[in-house]
Protein backbone atom coordinates (compact mmCIF):
# COMPACT_ATOMS: atom_id res chain seq x y z
CA UNK A 1 0.00 0.00 0.00
CA UNK A 2 2.69 2.28 0.83
CA UNK A 3 4.29 1.55 -2.41
CA UNK A 4 1.22 1.99 -4.46
CA UNK A 5 0.56 5.70 -2.88
CA UNK A 6 4.08 6.78 -2.87
CA UNK A 7 3.87 6.37 -6.90
CA UNK A 8 0.71 8.17 -7.29
CA UNK A 9 1.86 11.04 -5.72
CA UNK A 10 3.98 12.68 -8.43
CA UNK A 11 4.26 16.36 -8.31
CA UNK A 12 2.50 16.64 -11.89
CA UNK A 13 0.08 13.57 -12.12
CA UNK A 14 -3.17 14.52 -13.35
CA UNK A 15 -4.64 11.22 -12.15
CA UNK A 16 -7.52 11.86 -9.48
CA UNK A 17 -8.04 10.09 -6.46
CA UNK A 18 -11.36 9.74 -4.69
CA UNK A 19 -10.86 11.82 -1.00
CA UNK A 20 -13.04 8.95 0.37
CA UNK A 21 -10.68 6.48 -0.27
CA UNK A 22 -7.48 8.92 0.74
CA UNK A 23 -9.43 9.03 4.11
CA UNK A 24 -9.37 5.07 4.73
CA UNK A 25 -6.30 3.97 7.64
CA UNK A 26 -4.71 1.39 5.54
CA UNK A 27 -4.34 -1.55 7.37
CA UNK A 28 -1.02 -1.99 9.68
CA UNK A 29 -0.70 1.82 8.79
CA UNK A 30 -0.76 5.02 11.28
CA UNK A 31 -1.64 8.45 10.37
CA UNK A 32 0.32 11.04 12.24
CA UNK A 33 -1.18 12.89 15.30
CA UNK A 34 0.81 13.75 17.90
CA UNK A 35 3.58 15.76 17.57
CA UNK A 36 6.28 12.58 18.17
CA UNK A 37 4.33 10.97 15.24
CA UNK A 38 5.74 13.90 12.83
CA UNK A 39 8.76 13.87 14.68
CA UNK A 40 9.21 10.29 13.22
CA UNK A 41 8.36 11.18 10.05
CA UNK A 42 11.70 13.58 9.84
CA UNK A 43 13.25 10.44 10.58
CA UNK A 44 12.62 8.72 7.11
CA UNK A 45 16.04 7.02 6.00
CA UNK A 46 14.39 8.20 2.20
CA UNK A 47 15.55 11.73 3.36
CA UNK A 48 18.82 11.50 4.16
CA UNK A 49 20.24 7.59 1.96
CA UNK A 50 19.76 7.45 -1.41
CA UNK A 51 20.44 4.25 -2.82
CA UNK A 52 19.64 3.65 -6.46
CA UNK A 53 17.99 6.92 -7.13
CA UNK A 54 17.41 10.33 -5.67
CA UNK A 55 21.45 11.19 -5.37
CA UNK A 56 23.36 13.53 -7.60
CA UNK A 57 23.90 10.40 -10.06
CA UNK A 58 23.03 13.11 -13.29
CA UNK A 59 25.44 15.82 -11.84
CA UNK A 60 27.94 12.91 -11.29
CA UNK A 61 28.27 12.04 -15.03
CA UNK A 62 27.85 16.17 -16.37
CA UNK A 63 30.64 17.35 -14.83
CA UNK A 64 33.61 18.51 -16.87
CA UNK A 65 36.09 17.32 -14.38
CA UNK A 66 35.16 13.53 -15.74
CA UNK A 67 36.27 11.77 -19.17
CA UNK A 68 35.26 7.95 -19.64
CA UNK A 69 36.63 4.72 -20.90
CA UNK A 70 34.32 3.30 -23.11
CA UNK A 71 35.46 -0.68 -22.14
CA UNK A 72 34.31 -0.01 -18.53
CA UNK A 73 31.20 2.35 -18.70
CA UNK A 74 28.99 -0.07 -17.18
CA UNK A 75 25.53 -0.13 -17.12
CA UNK A 76 25.04 1.99 -20.70
CA UNK A 77 21.99 2.95 -21.46
CA UNK A 78 20.20 5.88 -23.10
CA UNK A 79 20.08 7.73 -20.49
CA UNK A 80 23.37 7.54 -18.95
CA UNK A 81 25.08 8.28 -22.58
CA UNK A 82 22.67 11.32 -23.17
CA UNK A 83 24.29 12.39 -19.89
CA UNK A 84 27.43 12.18 -20.40
CA UNK A 85 26.83 13.43 -24.10
CA UNK A 86 24.87 16.34 -22.63
CA UNK A 87 22.12 15.66 -25.50
CA UNK A 88 19.26 17.96 -25.21
CA UNK A 89 16.53 15.10 -24.39
CA UNK A 90 17.55 12.32 -21.83
CA UNK A 91 14.67 10.74 -20.41
CA UNK A 92 12.52 10.64 -23.83
CA UNK A 93 10.42 7.91 -23.22
CA UNK A 94 6.90 8.46 -21.84
CA UNK A 95 7.33 5.79 -18.41
CA UNK A 96 10.98 6.92 -17.70
CA UNK A 97 11.54 8.83 -15.16
CA UNK A 98 14.36 11.45 -14.17
CA UNK A 99 15.40 9.93 -10.93
CA UNK A 100 16.12 12.95 -8.77
CA UNK A 101 12.97 14.72 -9.95
CA UNK A 102 11.11 11.74 -9.19
CA UNK A 103 12.47 11.75 -5.54
CA UNK A 104 12.01 14.85 -5.26
CA UNK A 105 8.14 14.83 -6.36
CA UNK A 106 7.53 12.18 -3.92
CA UNK A 107 8.85 13.72 -0.86
CA UNK A 108 7.48 16.78 -1.20
CA UNK A 109 4.13 15.24 -0.68
CA UNK A 110 5.11 14.60 3.14
CA UNK A 111 7.59 17.81 3.51
CA UNK A 112 4.21 19.96 2.73
CA UNK A 113 2.23 17.39 5.21
CA UNK A 114 4.35 18.16 7.86
CA UNK A 115 4.84 21.64 7.31
CA UNK A 116 1.22 21.91 7.05
CA UNK A 117 -0.31 19.78 9.97
CA UNK A 118 2.37 19.41 13.21
CA UNK A 119 1.04 22.91 14.38
CA UNK A 120 -2.00 20.98 15.09
CA UNK A 121 -0.40 18.00 16.67
CA UNK A 122 -1.52 16.46 19.62
CA UNK A 123 1.26 16.62 22.21
CA UNK A 124 4.80 18.17 22.22
CA UNK A 125 5.06 21.53 23.24
CA UNK A 126 4.94 24.76 20.73
CA UNK A 127 8.69 24.86 20.23
CA UNK A 128 8.85 21.58 19.41
CA UNK A 129 6.24 21.71 16.76
CA UNK A 130 7.95 24.75 15.51
CA UNK A 131 11.34 22.99 14.95
CA UNK A 132 9.66 20.15 13.39
CA UNK A 133 7.87 22.22 10.61
CA UNK A 134 11.29 24.21 10.79
CA UNK A 135 13.19 21.08 9.77
CA UNK A 136 10.75 20.17 7.29
CA UNK A 137 10.57 24.04 5.63
CA UNK A 138 14.86 23.66 5.32
CA UNK A 139 14.12 20.05 4.34
CA UNK A 140 11.89 20.89 1.18
CA UNK A 141 14.55 24.14 0.14
CA UNK A 142 17.09 21.76 -0.22
CA UNK A 143 15.61 19.92 -2.99
CA UNK A 144 13.77 22.77 -4.24
CA UNK A 145 17.25 23.63 -4.87
CA UNK A 146 18.43 20.85 -5.97
CA UNK A 147 15.59 21.49 -8.86
CA UNK A 148 16.48 24.71 -9.81
CA UNK A 149 19.99 23.63 -10.43
CA UNK A 150 18.52 20.56 -12.73
CA UNK A 151 15.77 22.54 -14.30
CA UNK A 152 15.92 26.09 -14.38
CA UNK A 153 18.70 28.13 -16.16
CA UNK A 154 21.90 29.54 -13.98
CA UNK A 155 20.26 33.07 -11.87
CA UNK A 156 20.95 36.14 -13.22
CA UNK A 157 19.67 38.93 -11.40
CA UNK A 158 18.77 40.69 -15.10
CA UNK A 159 16.47 37.98 -16.80
CA UNK A 160 15.72 35.78 -13.47
CA UNK A 161 12.32 37.76 -13.22
CA UNK A 162 11.67 36.35 -17.04
CA UNK A 163 13.53 32.99 -16.97
CA UNK A 164 11.42 29.92 -16.04
CA UNK A 165 10.98 29.11 -12.38
CA UNK A 166 10.16 25.37 -11.29
CA UNK A 167 6.77 24.39 -9.99
CA UNK A 168 5.80 26.06 -6.44
CA UNK A 169 3.66 22.99 -4.38
CA UNK A 170 2.61 23.85 -1.04
CA UNK A 171 -0.14 21.66 -0.58
CA UNK A 172 -0.35 18.23 0.45
CA UNK A 173 -2.66 17.11 -2.20
CA UNK A 174 -2.29 14.34 -4.62
CA UNK A 175 -4.99 15.16 -6.47
CA UNK A 176 -4.11 18.22 -7.71
CA UNK A 177 -2.94 19.51 -11.72
CA UNK A 178 -2.84 23.00 -13.65
CA UNK A 179 1.28 23.65 -12.33
CA UNK A 180 2.84 26.64 -13.25
CA UNK A 181 6.53 27.26 -13.78
CA UNK A 182 6.48 30.71 -12.50
CA UNK A 183 9.98 32.33 -12.57
CA UNK A 184 13.16 31.48 -11.38
CA UNK A 185 13.13 34.67 -9.21
CA UNK A 186 9.67 33.47 -8.01
CA UNK A 187 11.61 29.66 -7.17
CA UNK A 188 14.88 31.70 -5.33
CA UNK A 189 12.43 33.60 -3.13
CA UNK A 190 10.36 30.94 -2.14
CA UNK A 191 14.07 28.71 -1.34
CA UNK A 192 14.97 31.74 0.95
CA UNK A 193 11.51 32.32 2.79
CA UNK A 194 11.88 28.53 3.58
CA UNK A 195 15.29 29.22 5.06
CA UNK A 196 14.53 32.06 6.62
CA UNK A 197 11.36 31.37 8.25
CA UNK A 198 13.29 27.78 9.31
CA UNK A 199 16.18 29.61 11.26
CA UNK A 200 13.69 30.97 13.47
CA UNK A 201 12.54 28.31 14.60
CA UNK A 202 15.08 25.41 14.55
CA UNK A 203 17.30 23.65 16.59
CA UNK A 204 20.53 24.68 17.27
CA UNK A 205 22.35 21.17 17.64
CA UNK A 206 20.50 18.32 16.10
CA UNK A 207 20.07 14.71 17.71
CA UNK A 208 21.99 13.17 14.48
CA UNK A 209 23.33 15.13 11.62
CA UNK A 210 21.07 13.45 9.79
CA UNK A 211 18.58 15.86 10.32
CA UNK A 212 18.44 20.02 9.55
CA UNK A 213 19.78 22.62 11.97
CA UNK A 214 20.25 26.19 12.45
CA UNK A 215 24.12 25.53 11.04
CA UNK A 216 23.48 23.81 8.41
CA UNK A 217 19.88 25.90 7.31
CA UNK A 218 22.61 29.10 7.10
CA UNK A 219 25.61 27.34 5.39
CA UNK A 220 22.47 26.61 2.89
CA UNK A 221 21.07 29.69 2.55
CA UNK A 222 24.90 30.71 2.28
CA UNK A 223 25.32 28.35 -0.63
CA UNK A 224 21.78 29.95 -2.33
CA UNK A 225 23.31 33.63 -1.82
CA UNK A 226 26.93 32.34 -3.46
CA UNK A 227 24.74 30.94 -6.61
CA UNK A 228 22.88 33.91 -6.90
CA UNK A 229 25.81 36.19 -6.60
CA UNK A 230 25.23 37.83 -4.05
CA UNK A 231 28.55 37.33 -1.69
CA UNK A 232 27.84 40.01 0.44
CA UNK A 233 24.54 38.34 1.85
CA UNK A 234 26.37 35.30 1.97
CA UNK A 235 29.30 36.25 4.13
CA UNK A 236 27.73 36.48 6.70
CA UNK A 237 25.90 33.51 6.83
CA UNK A 238 28.78 31.61 6.47
CA UNK A 239 30.33 32.71 8.93
CA UNK A 240 27.29 31.88 11.08
CA UNK A 241 27.55 28.37 10.25
CA UNK A 242 30.86 27.59 10.73
CA UNK A 243 31.20 29.34 14.18
CA UNK A 244 27.75 27.94 15.67
CA UNK A 245 28.71 24.00 14.10
CA UNK A 246 32.12 24.27 15.19
CA UNK A 247 30.79 25.46 18.71
CA UNK A 248 27.65 22.05 18.22
CA UNK A 249 31.18 19.60 18.51
CA UNK A 250 29.31 17.37 16.17
CA UNK A 251 31.46 17.76 13.11
CA UNK A 252 35.34 18.07 12.34
CA UNK A 253 38.05 17.21 9.53
CA UNK A 254 39.68 14.29 9.13
CA UNK A 255 43.32 14.65 8.50
CA UNK A 256 44.54 12.66 5.98
CA UNK A 257 47.94 13.52 7.53
CA UNK A 258 47.44 10.87 10.68
CA UNK A 259 44.32 8.83 8.54
CA UNK A 260 46.63 8.10 5.76
CA UNK A 261 50.13 7.47 8.19
CA UNK A 262 50.80 3.71 9.15
CA UNK A 263 47.96 2.02 10.70
CA UNK A 264 45.79 5.29 10.00
CA UNK A 265 42.15 4.81 10.31
CA UNK A 266 41.84 5.06 6.41
CA UNK A 267 44.92 1.91 6.01
CA UNK A 268 45.24 -0.43 4.48
CA UNK A 269 44.05 0.67 1.39
CA UNK A 270 42.42 -2.40 -0.78
CA UNK A 271 43.70 -2.57 -4.37
CA UNK A 272 40.14 -3.33 -5.34
CA UNK A 273 37.97 -0.66 -2.95
CA UNK A 274 40.83 1.68 -1.76
CA UNK A 275 41.04 3.73 1.19
CA UNK A 276 38.64 2.19 4.74
CA UNK A 277 37.56 5.98 4.17
CA UNK A 278 33.75 7.87 5.01
CA UNK A 279 33.61 6.59 1.33
CA UNK A 280 33.17 3.11 2.06
CA UNK A 281 30.76 3.59 5.01
CA UNK A 282 27.51 5.51 4.26
CA UNK A 283 26.72 5.86 8.00
CA UNK A 284 30.64 8.03 9.11
CA UNK A 285 29.05 11.78 9.31
CA UNK A 286 32.04 13.09 11.01
CA UNK A 287 32.35 15.85 8.16
CA UNK A 288 29.14 16.57 7.36
CA UNK A 289 26.71 19.38 8.68
CA UNK A 290 23.79 18.19 7.41
CA UNK A 291 24.20 14.09 5.92
CA UNK A 292 22.87 13.49 2.86
CA UNK A 293 24.40 10.25 1.24
CA UNK A 294 24.04 8.33 -2.56
CA UNK A 295 24.96 5.22 -3.78
CA UNK A 296 27.87 6.08 -5.75
CA UNK A 297 28.95 2.41 -6.76
CA UNK A 298 28.87 0.25 -9.68
CA UNK A 299 25.83 -1.39 -9.37
CA UNK A 300 23.49 1.53 -9.42
CA UNK A 301 21.98 2.39 -12.83
CA UNK A 302 23.67 5.60 -13.21
CA UNK A 303 27.04 4.05 -12.43
CA UNK A 304 30.60 5.87 -12.25
CA UNK A 305 31.96 3.10 -13.90
CA UNK A 306 34.09 3.99 -16.59
CA UNK A 307 34.53 7.64 -15.29
CA UNK A 308 38.27 8.82 -15.10
CA UNK A 309 39.45 12.32 -13.93
CA UNK A 310 40.26 14.33 -17.51
CA UNK A 311 44.17 15.47 -17.22
CA UNK A 312 43.65 18.77 -17.08
CA UNK A 313 41.52 17.77 -13.26
CA UNK A 314 44.49 15.13 -12.38
CA UNK A 315 46.87 17.93 -13.06
CA UNK A 316 45.26 20.31 -10.32
CA UNK A 317 46.60 17.79 -7.73
CA UNK A 318 49.90 18.32 -6.02
CA UNK A 319 52.31 15.02 -5.78
CA UNK A 320 51.96 15.02 -1.77
CA UNK A 321 47.84 15.47 -1.91
CA UNK A 322 46.86 13.14 -0.07
CA UNK A 323 43.46 13.04 -2.28
CA UNK A 324 45.33 11.49 -4.81
CA UNK A 325 44.92 8.18 -2.87
CA UNK A 326 41.14 7.90 -3.62
CA UNK A 327 42.38 7.06 -6.81
CA UNK A 328 44.03 4.38 -9.03
CA UNK A 329 45.97 4.31 -12.43
CA UNK A 330 44.41 0.46 -12.60
CA UNK A 331 41.27 -0.05 -14.45
CA UNK A 332 38.63 -2.05 -12.69
CA UNK A 333 40.37 -5.52 -14.77
CA UNK A 334 43.72 -4.51 -12.86
CA UNK A 335 45.43 -3.51 -15.20
CA UNK A 336 46.94 -0.17 -15.70
CA UNK A 337 45.40 2.76 -17.53
CA UNK A 338 47.43 2.92 -20.77
CA UNK A 339 46.84 6.44 -20.85
CA UNK A 340 47.63 7.08 -17.10
CA UNK A 341 44.23 8.22 -15.85
CA UNK A 342 42.90 7.93 -12.27
CA UNK A 343 39.75 6.32 -11.52
CA UNK A 344 37.91 7.44 -8.25
CA UNK A 345 37.84 3.94 -6.47
CA UNK A 346 37.23 4.67 -2.53
CA UNK A 347 33.83 6.06 -2.81
CA UNK A 348 30.96 3.19 -2.54
CA UNK A 349 29.19 6.39 -1.25
CA UNK A 350 29.05 10.11 -2.02
CA UNK A 351 28.24 12.55 0.48
CA UNK A 352 26.28 15.59 -1.02
CA UNK A 353 24.38 17.50 1.92
CA UNK A 354 25.89 20.52 3.56
CA UNK A 355 29.73 19.43 4.42
CA UNK A 356 32.09 21.27 6.66
CA UNK A 357 34.68 21.51 2.91
CA UNK A 358 32.00 23.08 1.00
CA UNK A 359 31.27 25.76 3.89
CA UNK A 360 35.20 26.21 3.79
CA UNK A 361 35.22 27.06 0.38
CA UNK A 362 32.41 28.68 -0.40
CA UNK A 363 33.41 31.28 2.14
CA UNK A 364 37.01 31.48 0.78
CA UNK A 365 35.35 32.25 -2.52
CA UNK A 366 33.24 34.88 -1.08
CA UNK A 367 36.03 36.80 0.86
CA UNK A 368 38.00 36.42 -2.47
CA UNK A 369 35.26 38.28 -4.23
CA UNK A 370 35.13 40.69 -1.75
CA UNK A 371 38.69 41.27 -1.80
CA UNK A 372 39.79 39.69 1.57
CA UNK A 373 42.37 37.75 0.07
CA UNK A 374 43.82 37.28 3.69
CA UNK A 375 40.98 35.74 4.86
CA UNK A 376 40.27 33.67 1.56
CA UNK A 377 43.82 31.91 2.15
CA UNK A 378 43.10 31.61 5.66
CA UNK A 379 40.10 29.23 5.34
CA UNK A 380 41.60 27.37 2.27
CA UNK A 381 44.50 26.76 4.40
CA UNK A 382 41.99 25.65 6.89
CA UNK A 383 41.21 22.72 4.51
CA UNK A 384 44.23 21.91 3.04
CA UNK A 385 46.51 21.25 5.72
CA UNK A 386 44.16 18.36 6.49
CA UNK A 387 44.53 16.95 3.03
CA UNK A 388 48.10 17.48 2.66
CA UNK A 389 51.04 18.06 4.87
CA UNK A 390 51.12 21.85 5.94
CA UNK A 391 54.54 22.50 4.06
CA UNK A 392 51.99 22.31 0.92
CA UNK A 393 49.25 23.76 2.83
CA UNK A 394 49.56 27.50 1.98
CA UNK A 395 48.14 28.95 -1.27
CA UNK A 396 51.17 30.03 -3.70
CA UNK A 397 52.56 33.01 -3.57
CA UNK A 398 52.11 33.36 -7.05
CA UNK A 399 48.45 33.53 -6.13
CA UNK A 400 47.79 34.44 -2.79
CA UNK A 401 47.43 38.26 -3.58
CA UNK A 402 45.84 38.29 -7.18
CA UNK A 403 42.20 38.60 -6.67
CA UNK A 404 41.10 37.19 -9.56
CA UNK A 405 43.84 34.23 -9.53
CA UNK A 406 42.47 33.35 -5.87
CA UNK A 407 39.11 33.12 -6.74
CA UNK A 408 40.28 30.79 -9.69
CA UNK A 409 42.07 28.76 -7.41
CA UNK A 410 39.03 28.56 -5.12
CA UNK A 411 37.07 27.03 -7.87
CA UNK A 412 40.27 24.39 -8.66
CA UNK A 413 40.09 23.53 -5.04
CA UNK A 414 36.79 22.64 -5.00
CA UNK A 415 37.95 20.19 -7.98
CA UNK A 416 40.37 18.89 -5.93
CA UNK A 417 37.93 18.35 -3.02
CA UNK A 418 34.88 17.00 -4.71
CA UNK A 419 35.66 15.92 -7.85
CA UNK A 420 33.51 12.85 -9.36
CA UNK A 421 30.73 13.58 -6.69
CA UNK A 422 28.46 15.45 -9.07
CA UNK A 423 29.32 19.03 -6.94
CA UNK A 424 31.29 20.37 -10.62
CA UNK A 425 27.84 20.46 -12.48
CA UNK A 426 26.54 22.82 -10.19
CA UNK A 427 29.80 24.97 -9.94
CA UNK A 428 29.88 24.97 -14.16
CA UNK A 429 26.43 25.82 -14.29
CA UNK A 430 27.05 29.12 -12.09
CA UNK A 431 30.38 29.94 -13.59
CA UNK A 432 28.97 29.96 -16.85
CA UNK A 433 27.22 33.39 -16.20
CA UNK A 434 30.56 34.74 -14.23
CA UNK A 435 32.29 37.45 -16.42
CA UNK A 436 35.51 35.68 -15.21
CA UNK A 437 34.77 32.53 -16.49
CA UNK A 438 33.47 33.74 -19.66
CA UNK A 439 34.06 31.78 -23.00
CA UNK A 440 35.26 28.93 -21.29
CA UNK A 441 34.20 25.50 -23.38
CA UNK A 442 33.16 22.34 -21.75
CA UNK A 443 33.68 18.80 -23.15
CA UNK A 444 33.45 15.45 -22.63
CA UNK A 445 36.02 12.70 -24.10
CA UNK A 446 35.48 8.93 -24.30
CA UNK A 447 38.24 6.72 -24.79
CA UNK A 448 38.07 4.04 -27.12
CA UNK A 449 39.28 0.78 -26.44
CA UNK A 450 41.35 1.34 -29.99
CA UNK A 451 43.26 4.30 -29.06
CA UNK A 452 40.61 6.68 -30.68
CA UNK A 453 38.55 9.35 -28.58
CA UNK A 454 35.93 10.86 -29.22
CA UNK A 455 35.02 14.46 -27.84
CA UNK A 456 31.12 15.81 -26.89
CA UNK A 457 31.24 19.57 -26.24
CA UNK A 458 28.49 21.33 -23.88
CA UNK A 459 26.18 23.81 -25.44
CA UNK A 460 25.27 26.49 -23.32
CA UNK A 461 21.51 26.08 -23.53
CA UNK A 462 22.06 22.43 -22.24
CA UNK A 463 23.16 23.87 -18.68
CA UNK A 464 19.40 23.21 -17.98
CA UNK A 465 18.13 20.07 -18.72
CA UNK A 466 15.05 19.51 -20.39
CA UNK A 467 11.87 18.26 -18.12
CA UNK A 468 11.32 14.81 -19.29
CA UNK A 469 8.56 13.00 -21.71
CA UNK A 470 5.75 11.49 -18.81
CA UNK A 471 6.16 15.64 -17.11
CA UNK A 472 5.11 17.18 -20.22
CA UNK A 473 3.37 14.12 -21.56
CA UNK A 474 0.72 15.20 -18.25
CA UNK A 475 1.04 18.64 -18.80
CA UNK A 476 0.37 19.85 -22.07
CA UNK A 477 0.51 23.08 -21.10
CA UNK A 478 3.86 23.78 -19.00
CA UNK A 479 6.55 25.18 -20.97
CA UNK A 480 9.69 22.97 -21.38
CA UNK A 481 13.32 24.10 -21.91
CA UNK A 482 14.47 24.53 -25.04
Amino acid sequence: MKKILLSSILLFSLAACKKSWLEIVPLGQLVATTTDDYDKLMNDPGYYFYNYTGGWHEPMIMGDEVAAEATFFSNRSAVKDGLFEWKDSIYVMPDQQAYTLYVHNVQLYNWNKIINEVLQAQGGTEAQKRSIQAEAKATRAWSYFNMVNYYCKPYTAATAKTDLGFPIITAADITGSGFQRGTLQQTYDFIIEDLKDALGTIQAKPLIVTRMSRPAVEGLLGKVYVFMGDYNAALPLLNDAIMHVTANGQTSFYNYNETFATNGSFMPIDYNYGPQSPGQNMNDIREAVVSKVYNAGPYVPLSPSGLVLTPEAQALYGASDFRLRFYTNRNPDNANNAGGRLRKYGMQYARYGVQLADLYLLRAECKARLNDLAGAQADLLELRKNRMPLADAPVPSAIANNQNALIRFVIEERIREFAMEGYRWFDMRRLSVDPLFAGKTYTHTLYNTNGTTVTYTLKPNRFTLMLPRNITDANPGMPNNL
